[in-house]
C-alpha cells in the first residue's frame, strides 16, 4: 500500500470527515427506514423533529443505490408546488441541500430532479390530484399529508401510479392531524408507524427553543400535536366533528347567490397574530358554500387589508363583513385605504364566541353548509373549539370569520347578530 494512502487512512481527521457525511452514522434510529415488508412508512412527528431530513435522505439513497438502473421514478408530493420546492428540494433539509455526492439537477420548468445516474423525481401538488393521473412510480415521498387540500383524491391517484418495480414503497412525513386519510393509512396492514418528537432533535434546534415551547404549549392539545407528534382526536365538547366535516367537502358545488368575505381582525400585530378571512357564498338550495379560508398569519393591518380586498376581487364578492370589536373604525379605514369603493358591513359581537358559534354549528347539522375544499387549519379550530375556547388558549380567528360569513348569509333575517352598513 502506498505510504500516502496509509497515512490518509490512519489519519483520525479522515474518519471524522467521513462520519460527518455518513447519514447512517448521523441519523437517529427513528430516522432510518424500518425493517420488514411494508408499503407505507409513516413518520409522524413534531415540528423540527427531523422528518424532512429523513425523507430527503431516503429519497437520495434510493436514487443513488449501487447498481440502480436509470429508469427509477419517484413522486414527491407536497401540499403545494411551492412547498415541494421550498421544503423538499431547496429547504435546509431538502434533497439538493443534503446530497453530499452526485447532487441532482433541478429542472424547474419540468418540475423534476435528475440524478447523474438517470434516476428521476417529479414534483406534485395536493391541489391538483389529476396531475398524477397517467404517471407511474417505483417510490413516493409524501410530505405534510395531514395538510393536503384534496387529500383523499390525491392519495388515490398516487396509489394507482405506485406500480413499478418489485416492491413499490412510499414514505409519509407529517405532523399529525385527526383527518380521515391519516387514520386510514395508520390502520392499513402494510403501514409501519414511526413516532418522532421535536425534543428528539434538540442538538439541531436553537438554544432554549424546547424550553420556551414547553413553557407555552406543554400539556396542551396543540403542544402534544405540534411538538410530541401525537394524533389528537376531536374534543368531546367541541361543536364540530372531523368525520362530519369531511363528508361536507364538495368539488362540484357552486355559489349562485351573494358572496361575502368575512374578516376577524387580530387584536394585535406580529408573527403570531392571525387575521381571520373566510369567503362564503349562498347556494340555490338555501344553504351556503364555504369557498376559501384566506386567513393571514403575521401580517400588518395594511397587509391583511390588502388580503381582504384581493379575496373580494378574486371571488367577485358582493360585500365584506368585518368585526370591529378590536379595531373599531380603524378596520373600515384600513380596508377603504386599499379600495375606497369596497362595500363594507361592520358587525359588533355582543355575545360570547361559543354562543355565536352554536347557531352556525346547527346549520352544519342541518346539512345547509358545504366546503369547497379541505380547509385544514379552519377545520382544526372548528374541532378544537369548546365552551372555554380553543385548547391552546388562542383566539379562534378563522372560526370567528366563518361564523360571521355564515351568519351574514343564512342567519341575519332570523334574528341573529345584526349588521350595520358603512
Amino acid at each position: 500500500m502506498p505510504a500516502h494512502r496509509q497515512k490518509t487512512e490512519a489519519d483520525p481527521l479522515f474518519y471524522a470527515r467521513f462520519l460527518a457525511k455518513d447519514w447512517a452514522f448521523l441519523a437517529r434510529p427513528e430516522q432510518l427506514p424500518p425493517d420488514g415488508d411494508w408499503r407505507s412508512w409513516l413518520l409522524m412527528g413534531g415540528r423540527g423533529s427531523g422528518k424532512t431530513r429523513a425523507g430527503s435522505e431516503w429519497v437520495h439513497a434510493l436514487a443513488m443505490a449501487p447498481g440502480r438502473s436509470s429508469d427509477l421514478r419517484i413522486a414527491l408530493v407536497a401540499e403545494t408546488l411551492g412547498d415541494a420546492r421550498e421544503v423538499m428540494i431547496d429547504g435546509i433539509s431538502g434533497i439538493c441541500r443534503i446530497a453530499r455526492y452526485a447532487k441532482p439537477d433541478f429542472e424547474i420548468s419540468r418540475r423534476r430532479l435528475i440524478w447523474p445516474n438517470g434516476s428521476m423525481a417529479y414534483l406534485y401538488s395536493s391541489e391538483d390530484p389529476e396531475a398524477l393521473r397517467g404517471s407511474q412510480f417505483h417510490y413516493a415521498w409524501c410530505d405534510e399529508l395531514a395538510k393536503w387540500r384534496y387529500a383523499s383524491e390525491c392519495w388515490d391517484m398516487l396509489q394507482f401510479g405506485l406500480r413499478l418495480g418489485d416492491k413499490p414503497k412510499q414514505m409519509i412525513t407529517t405532523t399529525p392531524r385527526s383527518v380521515p386519510l391519516l387514520k386510514n393509512i395508520l390502520a392499513a396492514d402494510d403501514t409501519v408507524l414511526t413516532r418522532i418528537a421535536t425534543a428528539d432533535n434538540l442538538t439541531n434546534l436553537a438554544p432554549g427553543f424546547i424550553r420556551a415551547m414547553n413553557r407555552r404549549y406543554g400539556g396542551t392539545r396543540l403542544g402534544r400535536q405540534e411538538l410530541d407528534g401525537e394524533l389528537i382526536e376531536d374534543r368531546e365538547d367541541a361543536l364540530w366533528r372531523r368525520s362530519d366535516l369531511e363528508g361536507m367537502v364538495t368539488r362540484r358545488g357552486m355559489a349562485t347567490g351573494r358572496i361575502v368575505v368575512a374578516v376577524d381582525p387580530p387584536a394585535g400585530s406580529g408573527r403570531h397574530s392571525i387575521c381571520g378571512i373566510v369567503v362564503a357564498g349562498a347556494m340555490e338550495n338555501g344553504g351556503a358554500l364555504v369557498l376559501d379560508d384566506c386567513s393571514m398569519e403575521g401580517g400588518t393591518p395594511a397587509q391583511w387589508a390588502r388580503a381582504v380586498v384581493e379575496a373580494f376581487r378574486r371571488f367577485d364578492a358582493d360585500r365584506v363583513v368585518a368585526e370591529i370589536n378590536q379595531g373599531g373604525d380603524m378596520v373600515t379605514a384600513m380596508l377603504k385605504s386599499v379600495d375606497e369603493r369596497l362595500p363594507v358591513t361592520t358587525v359588533r359581537a355582543r355575545r360570547g364566541k361559543f354562543l355565536r358559534a352554536e347557531p352556525v354549528a346547527a346549520l352544519y347539522e342541518q346539512g345547509r353548509v358545504r366546503h369547497a375544499g379541505h380547509f385544514s387549519r379552519l377545520v382544526d379550530q372548528m374541532c378544537d373549539f369548546g365552551p372555554d375556547g380553543l385548547s391552546a388558549g388562542r383566539s379562534p380567528d378563522r372560526l370567528d370569520a366563518l361564523v360571521w360569513a355564515l351568519t351574514a348569509l343564512l342567519l341575519e333575517e332570523a334574528g341573529m347578530p345584526r349588521v350595520r352598513g358603512v
